[in-house]
């Protein structure tokens, strides 16, 4: 099969890239412009320039694919919300027209977080999309709904994936962010710390995009991808700090008194017109102080996925990413 992917040079795409090409599928991947691709080259991957916000350098990446695995989004950066709808919202549209005119099928990544949090019970694919009133979340739900809309009004081929936070080897967002507190002995617990927390190890992520790539019946579906047996906040930090080789975080810390911390700290951003993220933000105390699990009863029947990696497993392949020397070049956050 002739896939392209967007986003490929991010934390998802880059084993993605290695899965497709052990299983013989063609792969080219969509970078910007003043990316370093060095990697996908060496791989002897085809790479194309363009930009997901600019449909017409998407015409000559997707001649003759047969898929599109859309990855590319902005995350973890501090940016106005008109730059997150950009790529988010109207690159997510460009893709998708983009792939309809090629007659390819398009395999979009969405996110946990468009269900909003703190549901009070797993959550499942037909609740209705109500996220976190910030620029990811809001985003992330609308591009999720742009599809749904082309599915319904275009018969776009596609399927939704709304993966849990992934991470892995490479991950410098999530994981390497908790290990440097940790490390720096500055970890702390958002209230009791007993709350499930929606992490996936970034290899079962990738199996779930292949399963809906290679099943006809997955097409017009959203499926949740993500670990059913979810480690709490204490357990992961804990197993973080064993594993890289410090102590476990002591200091708990209310979370309404860190939420109030969070929104002052992003009132002060907003009125100094701050680029730089503050950092503590009422997302992050929301995702890691709040319960948040995912069914994935129906990947499982109708895709037949399951998580194959353990969670604490995860971690420790993670940390010793982590604890290897610096690679030499930092996915990007913004990818095309």
């Amino acid at each position: 099969m002739d896939i392209l992917i967007t986003g490929g040079n991010g934390l998802l795409g880059r084993h993605l890239v290695e899965e497709l090409q052990e299983r013989g599928d063609s792969v080219r991947v969509l970078v910007l412009p003043d990316e370093d691709a060095s990697w996908l080259a060496q791989r002897g991957v085809e790479v194309h320039r363009g930009d997901v916000r600019r449909p017409e350098t998407l015409t000559a990446a997707m001649s003759g694919v047969d898929a599109v695995m859309h990855l590319a989004g902005m995350m973890g950066v501090w940016r106005p919300i008109g730059d997150y709808e950009a790529v988010n919202v109207t690159g997510t549209e460009n893709v998708c027209w983009a792939a309809l005119a090629q007659g390819a099928r398009v395999i979009h990544v969405s996110s946990w977080t468009v269900y909003g949090m703190a549901l009070g019970r797993p959550a499942r694919e037909d609740f209705p999309l109500r996220p976190f009133p910030e620029p990811y979340a809001i985003t992330k739900a609308a591009g999720d709904r742009v599809v749904q809309r082309m599915i319904a009004e275009q018969d776009l081929p596609a399927a939704i994936i709304r993966p849990g936070t992934f991470f892995g080897p490479g991950d410098r967002l999530h994981f390497a962010r908790m290990a440097d507190r940790l490390r720096d002995g500055k970890g702390v617990i958002v209230g009791s710390g007993d709350n499930a927390l929606p992490f996936v190890y970034v290899t079962d992520v990738v199996r779930g995009l292949l399963l809906a790539l290679d099943r006809e019946r997955a097409l017009g579906q959203a499926y949740n991808i993500t670990n059913d047996r979810p480690l709490t906040q204490r357990q992961l930090l804990h197993a973080i700090a064993h594993e890289i080789g410090v102590s476990p975080p002591r200091l708990h810390i209310p979370y309404p008194a860190l939420y109030a911390g969070g929104y002052a700290a992003e009132r002060v951003a907003a009125i100094t017109r701050s680029r730089r993220q503050p950092v503590v933000t009422r997302l992050g105390v929301k995702l890691f102080g709040t319960d948040n699990r995912h069914a994935i009863d129906k990947a499982t029947r109708e895709l037949g996925y399951r998580p194959w990696v353990a969670l604490r497993e995860g971690v420790h392949l993670a940390a010793d990413w982590y604890a290897a020397p610096p690679e030499s070049a930092t996915p990007p956050l913004l990818a095309a």
